[in-house]
């Protein structure tokens, strides 16, 4: 496989040796990937993933998401806003954990979706009522992340854009970049007002904004790449927990840059 962008897909087996795990004792047969250990299923099931156990999974994870994000929305106010910070500490530690983590674990994984739920609730609520004071820019954040993703898997299914290893290289760069910058900018914040303007809603954070809505959209392509590497390498389908995994940390960042962008314009 390919190298990936996303965190969730670089603790794969490379060189397509999915099929070859040995999943009683936790460890790939083939070379590890870039965290050392893959991860592993409790048992290997002899059922090899589908693209119908990716989309289920995935359907899943998005629906768990979604119910604990419109809870928190619906509680509204302070308490829906104070619920995102500690969400987010929560859900990062649970990423870390599955992203390390030497086996699959399905119910990690609806954890995560369920507190990153929370946390998109809450800063929806922030964004959308207390920040632009339009909460109608929530269905439009929703709808462009549904759009990009759906375009971007037609872009891949299409092959229009074909994932190349300098393809690959380029995103995970790009990434690296706009990772440095959000540091820097934050950083810069606790001395001057704006810190770099990367995030105070003016033209360079609107320009910034889009560069990450495009980074995260590309980071698709490495994402379909990866599940789609896995199922013709006969990976176990208890690994579409994994891919589904993979899939909404992007879907997460696409959705928050949207919804950004979305509250600038409102806001000039």
């Amino acid at each position: 496989m390919r190298t990936t962008s996303n965190p969730a897909f670089k603790n794969l087996p490379s060189g397509g040796g999915y099929a070859n795990f040995n999943y009683g004792q936790g460890q790939p047969a083939a070379a590890g990937g870039t965290f050392g250990q893959a991860p592993s299923a409790p048992a290997q099931t002899g059922r090899p993933m589908t693209i119908d156990d990716v989309v289920t999974k995935t359907a899943i994870t998005l629906a768990i998401a979604v119910a604990t994000g419109v809870a928190t929305y619906v509680v509204g106010g302070a308490s829906s806003v104070m619920l995102a910070l500690p969400a987010a500490i929560v859900g990062l530690v649970i990423a870390l954990v599955i992203v390390f983590r030497k086996k699959v674990s399905p119910g990690l994984v609806i954890a995560y979706s369920a507190v990153e739920g929370v946390f998109l609730g809450g800063i929806s609520y922030l964004f959308g009522v207390l920040v632009a004071g339009n909460p109608a820019i929530i269905a439009q954040a929703v709808a462009g992340t549904i759009g990009v993703f759906a375009g971007m898997l037609v872009v891949y299914k299409t092959g229009a854009i074909r994932v190349t290893p300098k393809l690959t290289k380029w995103i995970i760069g790009a990434i690296a970049g706009v990772l440095v910058l959000m540091l820097v900018n934050l950083v810069a914040s606790f001395f001057t007002e704006g810190g770099l303007g990367l995030r105070d809603g003016g033209p360079m954070a609107i320009a910034f904004s889009l560069l990450c809505i495009g980074i995260a959209a590309f980071s698709f392509l490495l994402d379909f790449d990866a599940a789609d590497k896995m199922i013709k390498s006969g990976a176990d389908a208890k690994l579409a927990w994994y891919v589904a995994f993979g899939l909404m940390v992007t879907l997460v960042w696409l959705y928050l840059e949207i919804l950004r962008l979305l509250s600038y314009f409102q806001n000039n």
